[in-house]
């Protein structure tokens, strides 16, 4: 490696943020950059450990001592083509992926991981910022049609790498512009819009069609479909949220997560909606599940000024750091504390929804909570028993349900093409074909293996994309196009 005492001289150290108070004010990005001086130490951590656990912690497989390495040298160039050889799209895992890669970091043994994510981000910013980031316009066209439904980034991805080997790519969303989740899913004060729209500009030179506005199933039928493209890549997402069925339900001030999330990306970009304003300005909410989607939900609501933000999980606390039950390298399941926590929230453990209390107009008041005990009842597998007398009402206007997805929407388009759905609802196809029972429709993402993370999204586009060129042409010059792009740097 570049320094290999770097991990003893330095620690850990992220970029600084604007503080809480000063950015609850607006919706922008609010992590800075490093300082040249900064970068190059944090790049210097990364030892030179024999067996990076990191390539198999990251989905990508991300080639992660060599971009490193070649960032230590600031070696920009070598530091990109090694990064993207691999990532269609590190300026987004680069701000929102959870970096499976940094629990799996050799250094994570007995010291803070190397900063992966950071230095991710800040290798794409600068290729961009030095013009190493082109679109491909000499790109040999095949003569087959591919139709890629959803533009998150499962299809994305697949849309990119299908593009790469010369077919023509048509990308069908059904909101007014591509993105999927990035764009009307992740708030802007985690990924600002413009980072979608320079890499779909990127996209649209290198040939690749967006048709927004278009709901497959409905604005266009399947069979008329199946007629133009030689290939189909569903990509849809999961998009039907757990729902959480408890008497109150139906009150005014109870929404999905989504439901306020994707209002609030419109309102920034200037986007009109017809539903009803949802509002946390003044109110008294609770969001209910403590993964990412629900600290996206108390960032927002901060920054509509609510007057109090409470965030509820099933589980109990977890620990700060590893215990014997979660030795290097397993996965650590630890306390994850967001940006929008710091910024104001009260969290609480181990605790489950009751019931929603309304006014006499039909309006939301208040919740009934109980608290939760994992228990051995009856020498039964564990379960959560609710802790006798601890039942109790809190004050509540707005509650955001923000637990999860289910599986993708099946009215439409999956229904009329009648493929087939696995045991949970998704669209069957193992990872060997990413092939549905139709011979021509592929899936790939969370459509096909349930709600994931940013990083297996692309993964899963760029896995799928490869199968649909082995279907196409006999063979896929994809993964080999990738391997030659690594070992020249290895």
């Amino acid at each position: 490696m570049g320094k290999p005492t770097g991990f003893l001289e330095f620690t850990r150290e992220l970029p600084s943020k604007r503080s809480a108070e000063e950015r609850v004010g607006d919706y922008k990005e609010f992590i800075e950059r490093y300082s040249d001086e900064k970068l190059n130490q944090q790049s210097s951590r990364c030892m030179d450990c024999g067996i990076p656990f990191c390539h198999n912690g990251c989905p990508l497989g991300n080639v992660i001592p060599e971009f490193n390495d070649a960032v230590y040298r600031k070696n920009w160039k070598e530091a990109y083509d090694i990064l993207s050889s691999t990532n269609n799209f590190p300026e987004f895992t680069g701000r929102i992926c959870p970096a499976p890669c940094e629990t799996a970091c050799v250094l994570g043994i007995n010291q803070p991981a190397i900063a992966i994510e950071e230095i991710e981000k800040h290798i794409i910013e600068i290729a961009f910022d030095k013009g190493f980031v082109q679109a491909d316009k000499q790109i040999m066209r095949t003569g087959k049609k591919v139709a890629v439904i959803g533009s998150g980034p499962a299809g994305l991805a697949a849309a990119a790498q299908l593009n790469i080997v010369g077919h023509s790519v048509t990308v069908f969303e059904r909101d007014d512009m591509p993105g999927g989740l990035l764009r009307y899913g992740i708030p802007d004060f985690k990924l600002e819009k413009w980072v979608i729209d320079r890499r779909i500009k990127l996209m649209e030179e290198e040939g690749i069609v967006f048709k927004c506005n278009t709901n497959v199933g409905v604005d266009i039928s399947v069979s008329n479909l199946l007629r133009e493209f030689q290939a189909v890549v569903l990509a849809g997402g999961s998009t039907i949220p757990r729902n959480l069925d408890i008497p109150g339900r139906d009150l005014k001030g109870v929404y999905f997560a989504m439901q306020f999330l994707k209002q609030q990306n419109k309102r920034v970009s200037g986007s009109s909606f017809t539903e009803e304003d949802i509002l946390a300005t003044g109110k008294n909410v609770i969001v209910i599940g403590g993964g990412d989607t629900g600290s996206d939900c108390v960032g927002t609501s901060n920054r509509h000024k609510a007057k109090s933000v409470t965030q509820f999980e099933l589980l109990p606390k977890p620990p700060d750091h590893r215990n014997n039950s979660m030795p290097w390298p397993s996965y650590p399941m630890l306390l994850k504390t967001t940006s929008s926590h710091e910024e104001g929230c009260d969290r609480k453990w181990a605790v489950a929804t009751k019931e929603f209390i309304g006014d006499e107009k039909g309006n939301l008041k208040a919740v009934i909570m109980v608290d939760l005990e994992w228990k051995i009842v009856d020498n039964k597998p564990a379960q959560f028993v609710e802790v006798k007398g601890s039942e109790r009402k809190v004050p509540c206007e707005l509650a955001f349900l923000a637990m999860g997805f289910v599986h993708p929407q099946h009215d439409g388009m999956i229904t009329d093409l009648e493929v087939e759905l696995d045991e949970r609802g998704n669209v069957r196809a193992s990872e060997k074909s990413y092939q549905s029972n139709i011979a021509r429709v592929f899936t790939a993402g969370d459509m096909r293996r349930g709600q994931s993370l940013v990083v297996w999204a692309i993964k899963e586009g760029r896995d799928c994309a490869q199968k649909v060129d082995e279907f196409l042409m006999g063979q896929s010059l994809l993964e080999t196009a990738d391997r030659n792009a690594i070992a020249r740097y290895l």
